[in-house]
């Protein structure tokens, strides 16, 4: 367990906190193998009802860390940290409520499409820049956004990679609410004590039967979405788009094919 992912039990509620304030919470695969346990975890204690996915009231997190993935990821993805978290995310069978704050930005934001609940603050700012970065979609984002949303708004935030306001996120159906950074955790922990009192073979029946009907293709997109990410990692273009970042200037792509 790293230090840098926070667990607390609050009540019935798991709450797991990333803390890597230094760097914006970006995630690094240790911190993917510590959620991706938190989520075994939870699901094994029957005394757990809910879990909480928060940062702090500054910052959610800015996405993966690009030092640590650089380096691409191995070829079987469902076993990597990451696979391992999404995967575990996709199949909880407990109701996942998140609290976000401030930058939510790659997986960030594609995390948010498996919770049950997502409360935001006013300071959130959402955004998918995958192809930006020379990379693709994933956390099954690239079937979820179209069925929800339609192909072209899916298209505008994906292929764009735009950064959106939580009242935008709010008008998609991407959030239950918009709230006071201050009071986004607080608002977030309400929901889980309700969830906590409801009766839990009927929320965990009712989370399967919303579910149910997209699993199957939703882990097969993530898979073929976890593959195709880790060998863009490789590519040129993201090579390009890391040493830009690096230098903190604008990327050139106008070479590529």
């Amino acid at each position: 367990m790293t230090d840098l992912i926070q667990i607390e039990k609050k009540q019935r509620t798991l709450v797991v906190r990333i803390h890597r304030p230094e760097r914006k919470n970006a995630l690094t695969h240790g911190m993917y193998s510590a959620m991706a346990d938190a989520l075994e975890n939870a699901h094994a204690d029957a005394d757990i009802r809910c879990i909480l996915f928060t940062g702090s009231e500054e910052c959610f997190t800015a996405g993966n860390d690009l030092g640590d993935f650089a380096a691409g990821l191995p070829e079987d993805f469902r076993t990597t940290p990451v696979g391992r978290f999404l995967f575990g995310l996709a199949r909880a069978t407990k109701p996942v409520v998140a609290a976000v704050n401030g930058p939510a930005v790659g997986i960030g934001t594609t995390m948010l499409l498996h919770c049950d609940f997502v409360f935001a603050g006013s300071n959130s700012r959402f955004q998918m820049p995958f192809a930006n970065l020379g990379l693709c979609p994933e956390g099954g984002s690239s079937l979820l956004l179209p069925t929800w949303l339609g192909r072209v708004r899916a298209a505008e935030l994906l292929m764009l990679g735009g950064a959106f306001t939580p009242s935008d996120a709010r008008n998609m159906g991407l959030i239950n609410k918009v709230c006071e950074p201050a009071d986004t955790e607080t608002t977030a922990l309400l929901t889980c004590q309700q969830l906590e009192a409801q009766p839990p073979a009927a929320i965990r029946a009712t989370k399967n039967l919303l579910n149910r009907a997209n699993l199957e293709a939703l882990e097969a997109t993530m898979l073929e979405e976890g593959e195709l990410f880790g060998q863009r990692l490789k590519s040129p273009e993201a090579a390009e788009a890391f040493k830009a970042f690096a230098e903190k200037r604008k990327p050139d792509f106008s070479g590529f094919r």
